[in-house]
């Protein structure tokens, strides 16, 4: 959440953020009026406390018809403080709900407008011209059905849609990108994690996925808990209720963990293979810093990010997201799109946010500051997520055989060329 004092100091910058991102302004006012009826009610409360307080110090020294008299009206407050402690839970509940609601004020050099209005950064690579090379590139359904890597006819019979296996050879790719990944953000200064991938609920919201991405999430009602569809939930909240010491800074995590998702409000789309599904694997990049250096951080993940994809040899083009498509929690956001061939357009294989203090706020993550204790900043970037990055790996290195050659990263853990199983 937000520094409330922001709200105070502030409203107007709050309310031009949320146009930036395309949200109603009008939650401001709420909250405006919500934490002015909240100090008002806690005002309220502590007046009436304390008369009955000071009642009370009399009582003892009182007789006959004065004692009755204040024993009265000792009764009379103590109804009062009832009252206004429990206007002062409900206008606390209130604020507290519109605040978790309000989203972290995107940063203003983040494009405004929509999912479509993306400023592309840079462009590396040049995709292959299948044409000039005479043959049609297969999808990579196609060639992982060649290669035996991919199965999703069986997928859907075990789980349904949008489910899959991989096998053979797309199984030991998987592996192999988990272990270089691990190793690369291990010599980056990530300590390698494999987080749960069932949260409670607080780490849930803590990290802002129960508002507007609650339709996404798979809830397991009997027993309370939340599947993540990210290990950022697991790793942020890995530090939640603690006070860290900034010397130590910056923490580095890097995870790997399954990921779920429902995908709701995408029926219809990328429906073949296994572009977008409802569980996949991935390695996630979380950091905790000040918030004066989150800025400086932010561009290392993004710098971490494409170093990756130079090194699978993919290319790829990098966008600053508009402010009307971040997350709850980001004040800004990059994406790296790999090319993918049979599309004829750029998808998203990774992404970076800064999240500056909201997290950390909801988490109750703090520092020690500057003589102060203040909130912890975080940052999270993609750095593989395997389907999309096989997809791409497949597409892009495909021979006209069928056949697939692979970057030279992975020549020690998979060989150089994936081979048809017939």
């Amino acid at each position: 959440m937000i520094d409330p004092r922001l709200l105070r100091d502030d409203p107007d910058a709050l309310r031009a953020a949320q146009r930036r991102r395309g949200e109603p302004p009008e939650l401001v006012d709420d909250l405006v009026v919500a934490d002015e009826r909240r100090r008002s009610s806690i005002a309220a409360f502590e007046a009436v406390r304390s008369e009955q307080k000071n009642i009370g110090k009399f009582i003892a020294r009182a007789q006959g018809d004065e004692k009755q008299a204040l024993l009265a009206q000792t009764k009379q407050l103590s109804a009062q403080v009832k009252e206004a402690e429990a206007a002062q839970n409900e206008a606390a509940q209130t604020f507290d709900a519109l605040l978790k609601a309000l989203p972290n004020p995107a940063s203003e050099e983040a494009p405004e407008g929509g999912e479509d209005d993306f400023v592309v950064l840079d462009t590396v690579g040049t995709p292959r011209d299948f044409a000039a090379e005479g043959f049609e590139p297969r999808d990579h359904l196609e060639l992982g059905q060649v290669l035996g890597a991919i199965d999703t006819e069986r997928g859907a019979k075990v789980s349904g849609a949008r489910f899959y296996y991989l096998t053979g050879a797309g199984a030991r790719l998987e592996l192999a990108l988990t272990q270089l990944a691990m190793s690369r953000a291990s010599e980056w200064g990530f300590t390698p994690m494999i987080p749960p991938a069932l949260v409670k609920p607080s780490a849930m919201e803590g990290t802002g996925f129960l508002g507007q991405a609650a339709d996404d999430v798979y809830y397991l009602e009997k027993d309370d808990l939340y599947l993540v569809g990210t290990s950022e939930v697991a790793l942020a909240a890995y530090h939640s209720g603690e006070i860290l010491d900034a010397g130590a800074l910056p923490l580095r995590y890097a995870g790997f963990s399954p990921c779920y998702r429902r995908e709701a409000g995408s029926y219809g789309k990328d429906t073949r293979g296994i572009f977008r599904v409802h569980w996949f694997d991935k390695v996630e990049m979380f950091t905790f810093t000040t918030l004066e250096e989150s800025y400086a951080e932010h561009e290392r993940i993004l710098g971490w990010e494409r170093s990756w994809l130079d090194a699978l040899d993919l290319p790829y083009r990098v966008i600053d997201v508009p402010a009307g498509d971040l997350g709850l929690s980001a004040i800004r956001k990059f994406d790296c799109e790999a090319w993918i061939p049979t599309q004829d357009r750029y998808r998203e294989v990774s992404s970076a946010s800064n999240c500056t203090q909201f997290q950390a706020r909801r988490l109750d993550i703090r520092l020690r500051h500057q003589g102060a204790t203040v909130p912890a900043a975080t940052l999270n970037g993609t750095l593989c997520a395997m389907t999309r990055t096989i997809i791409a790996l497949l597409e892009n290195g495909q021979q006209p055989d069928g056949s697939v050659r692979l970057p030279e990263a992975l020549h020690p853990l998979m060989g150089e060329v994936l081979e048809p199983i017939a």
